[in-house]
């Protein structure tokens, strides 16, 4: 991702996070609004990124818009691999599984384990 563009992109994200944050909207965007947060698989590093989500008991998916301009879910590719998800104000282990239908569009599959 180009400088230009990562920087829009992070400015987004905090301003989501916060508004989801706030007393006043908080729990309106809350409702199909939640944080993941996991580990790059090449890097290592730990990410959190707000995105929309449907839950069902134990299962969360997540539609990736735009996903060819995205990569985190790529870390979610074969096996999948462990992911956090903060719902209800209370962080969830889970194991995310990421797949690409033919017309390309990208579901991230989420099994609540904790």
């Amino acid at each position: 991702m180009r400088t230009g563009t990562r920087r829009v992109v992070e400015r987004v994200n905090s301003t989501v996070m916060a508004l989801r944050s706030s007393p006043g909207l908080g729990p309106l965007l809350s409702r199909n609004l939640t944080v993941i947060t996991y580990a790059g698989r090449r890097s290592g590093r730990t990410f959190s990124t707000p995105v929309s989500f449907r839950r069902t008991g134990d299962t969360v998916t997540i539609r990736v818009a735009m996903p060819d301009a995205k990569n985190w879910w790529r870390n979610f590719l074969d096996e999948g691999g462990p992911i956090t998800v903060q719902l209800d104000g209370v962080d969830r282990a889970g194991h995310a599984v990421a797949r690409r239908d033919d017309r390309g569009r990208v579901t991230v599959t989420v099994r609540l384990t904790g």
